[in-house]
């Protein structure tokens, strides 16, 4: 089974919201919520990867100095096995706007549990939950 390796972050606002965003119809897992982020391609790290996947996604700006190591996700699915960082990120340039034709919201730690998401991202929330 081929492994998958996706970087993703909790962004957190100065409130201690957590953006999500919701994968667009016409994507694998679509309606689904889920951290923004994306696979980390040759040659690029965990950092890397996301530092650009904000900028193509969101619009946004950060440097590795600002991705806190959180956590991470294991996880098989029925064609791959996804290994997935989760970075948490305070500090950003840019206000973060759908790109990529998906919804996004801010939402409060708490509520997290009441959004649809990927089966590798929900044992990711009560970590996230208990870290805020």
């Amino acid at each position: 089974m081929k492994t998958v390796l996706v970087s993703a972050v909790a962004l957190i606002d100065v409130d201690g919201r957590v953006l999500l965003a919701q994968r667009p119809a016409g994507k694998s897992m679509a309606g689904l919520w889920e951290f923004p982020g994306g696979k980390v391609e040759t040659g690029e790290t965990p950092e890397v990867a996301l530092i650009r996947e904000l900028q193509e996604e969101l619009g946004i700006d950060t440097w590795a100095s600002c991705l806190a190591p959180l956590t991470f996700a294991s996880h098989s699915y029925d064609d791959f096995h996804l290994l997935m960082p989760l970075f948490a990120c305070r500090k950003w340039e840019g206000t973060p706007q759908a790109r990529e034709g998906q919804t996004l919201k801010w939402v409060r730690a708490n509520a997290l549990k009441d959004y649809p998401m990927p089966a590798a991202d929900v044992p990711l929330i009560p970590i996230l939950r208990d870290w805020l």
